[in-house]
């Protein structure tokens, strides 16, 4: 395996160490959101590697993440949440990425970011709605409507399923995927570069 290449399986393992930080270290809810979601910025260091590094780091990037905050926290959602993660952080991460990779300019960059937010936000609704939140609800023995009922205690407007995604699923995850877009957009080319002096690009 040629040195270059083992540098690059070092970065991504880093980049997915620190994305497990900041899911760790740094989240919280966020006001007459869906108490059940968390705000987190895990997701800077899945976009800097996939921009630097291609659409194949960033996946392997956010399996890193999803696997360490694993191994140092355990599951609190009998897996849901892990699930959720990744297929958000992949709707998220790659429609930013091949964007990007198709022409490396700060507005393409712009661009990716924004059309991943909107994919990301659309993406959690259909997989919230009709994946995640039954599933749990199915194995933790509680009803839909009991979990809405405890969107609704924080926000009464979340009054159903599709005021929960107006309301709840849309706003939250437009925010979040704001958020990590523009610090990524302010911090992405200085870091970039000895990125890729570190593996040889």
């Amino acid at each position: 395996m040629k040195n270059s290449k083992i540098r690059e399986i070092a970065l991504i393992g880093i980049m997915g160490g620190l994305g497990a930080l900041l899911m760790l270290v740094f989240h919280m809810p966020l006001p007459l959101m869906p108490p059940f979601m968390d705000f987190d910025l895990s997701a800077i260091p899945e976009l800097i590697g996939g921009f630097a590094l291609g659409p194949v780091a960033a996946v392997l990037i956010i399996l890193v993440k999803i696997a360490v905050k694993f191994m140092l926290m355990g599951t609190s959602s009998m897996f849901t949440g892990e699930i959720q993660n990744f297929l958000l952080s992949i709707a998220y991460v790659l429609p930013a990425v091949w964007i990007y990779q198709r022409n490396k300019t700060k507005k393409n960059a712009f661009i990716g970011m924004c059309v991943g937010t909107v994919v990301c936000a659309l993406t959690a609704v259909l997989t919230n709605l009709y994946i995640i939140i039954p599933f749990y609800a199915n194995l933790a023995n509680y009803s839909v409507e009991q979990i809405i009922a405890s969107c609704q205690a924080v926000n009464p407007m979340m009054k159903d399923t599709l005021t929960l995604a107006i309301f709840g699923i849309i706003p939250f995850n437009l925010i979040k995927g704001f958020a990590s877009s523009l610090v990524t957009y302010v911090l992405y080319k200085r870091i970039s570069q000895p990125m890729k002096h570190f593996v040889g690009k």
